[in-house]
């Protein structure tokens, strides 16, 4: 600090007073039940009175931001101090989303939490991964060991990671089986990915275990657990090092946002970076390759995901005991094949879905839930799914999920249609799989219109 000129130094310190601040707020916060926190987040009565007394958080739509003077300048954009600078850096209203994602996927979660919102959920599978492929001189030949069940857009982005940079690409196909994480993880693994519940086969994996696999050869494990939401899991509480999510999805459920977020614990393990990137790994994304790259999230919608997440912890509560009561019927329902759901004690991965996904904040047998989305095979081969698909009179036919809308889509030849011929297989996608996100419909509603559709 003694190296910078007075004038900086006073920016600085007021900087660390108002790092201080926020930090006395976190700690006041993380003793709030998950709802309160969904509610509230960072934004208290001192913040609101700073903003002409708003007890919703305001839309900052300005793209930049105005400085004292040059010394003010000069610390904000040193990152010397807490600013935000310019809309593709940062944001005071992204800001407050920011801090709420924290603190909800931080629940229960003893160390130091930090998210990071990006443009879209992709955005945030790219950044989240992307810096731990960097080139270092002693490890020369980086690879990749992730589930092949995992959202069609991941699973092309990792293989374009093969086949532009040269990557070993080291798929999953099991990602219960312990044995093959085991046999894929070694010295040269920059980082391990797993999807938890995948999209659309709901697979589900380990979490503790595979993390202990990747911190064995340091290397970072990713979770992507945009299904579950943390009112279902939070995976940093069973190891993981970052957790990505596509806040389009269930955090922003009424269906108007586009939107990521990447959280991350302080000190995650890695092969390469730099310590700073080590130690906050969501805030060196932020400050470096977001900054340079630009997929920045309007603030308009982060306001309306903030006021979509308020509710998060009741409306996954809902739609997933509708998921289960769908789930079941499909059970029982002639035209349909299979049905994977991880509700169901059928699921292979029943049992270790149960021990990871309980309702926060509810207590014994009253936390089981299993999220909102499911998937069925029907009867019949292609043409009968497709069939059955067109007949659906109110659940929609779309590509989106997470809604407060019943939406179904056939993943073979909409969100995983971009995945090559025998890639598909390795993905373990079926043509008369149908994907099924539940809404907030009653569902005897949701049932009616697929019983009309698959009779």
């Amino acid at each position: 600090m003694d190296s910078y000129p007075t004038g900086i130094q006073a920016y600085i310190e007021k900087g660390r007073q108002i790092m201080k601040r926020d930090q006395n707020q976190r700690s006041i916060m993380r003793r709030k039940k998950f709802d309160t926190i969904s509610v509230h987040g960072l934004y208290d009565m001192q913040t609101a009175l700073a903003n002409q007394g708003s007890i919703i958080e305001p839309a900052f739509l300005a793209t930049a931001q105005h400085f004292d003077n040059s010394d003010h300048m000069e610390a904000a954009l040193a990152y010397l101090m807490p600013a935000w600078i310019y809309a593709r850096v940062a944001n005071p209203t992204l800001h407050y989303l920011e801090e709420t994602l924290a603190l909800l996927e931080g629940y229960g979660f003893d160390g130091e939490v930090t998210a990071h919102l990006t443009g879209s959920g992709m955005a945030s599978v790219f950044l989240g991964t992307n810096s731990f492929l960097m080139d270092d001189p002693v490890h020369l030949k980086p690879n990749i060991v992730a589930s092949a069940r995992c959202y069609g857009g991941t699973f092309t982005l990792f293989t374009r990671y093969a086949k532009e940079r040269g990557v070993d690409l080291r798929w999953v196909r099991d990602p219960l089986n312990l044995q093959e994480w085991a046999n894929k993880i070694d010295d040269e693994t920059r980082f391990v990915f797993g999807e938890m519940p995948a999209n659309p086969s709901l697979a589900v994996i380990d979490l503790e275990a595979v993390a202990g696999l990747a911190h064995a050869v340091n290397a970072p494990f990713i979770v992507d657990s945009t299904i579950a939401t943390p009112a279902l899991m939070r995976p940093l509480l069973h190891g993981a090092d970052i957790v990505i999510h596509s806040v389009s999805k269930s955090m922003a459920t009424s269906g108007f946002v586009i939107a990521g977020a990447l959280i991350s614990r302080a000190n995650i393990p890695s092969k390469v970076g730099p310590d700073e990137m080590r130690q906050n790994y969501a805030n060196y994304i932020k400050g470096y390759a977001h900054r340079d790259m630009g997929p920045t999230l309007s603030p308009f919608s982060a306001l309306m995901t903030l006021n979509d997440l308020r509710t998060l912890r009741s409306r996954t509560d809902t739609s997933s005991q509708a998921a289960m009561k769908v789930a079941q019927y499909l059970g029982t329902n002639s035209a349909v094949e299979s049905v994977q759901y991880p509700g169901l004690p059928s699921f292979p991965g029943y049992e270790t879905a149960a021990r990871y996904m309980k309702l926060v904040d509810a207590s014994g047998n009253e936390s089981a839930r299993f999220g909102y989305l499911l998937s069925f095979t029907v009867r019949g081969g292609t043409d009968a799914t497709r069939q059955a698909f067109d007949r659906l009179q109110m659940i929609w036919r779309a590509t989106d999920l997470g809604r407060v809308k019943s939406v179904a889509t056939i993943p073979m030849i909409s969100t995983h249609q971009q995945i090559s011929g025998s890639d598909k297989d390795i993905a373990g996608l079926l043509p008369n799989l149908i994907r099924l996100s539940v809404g907030l419909e009653h569902p005897d509603d949701i049932i009616a219109d697929l019983d009309q559709a698959l009779t």
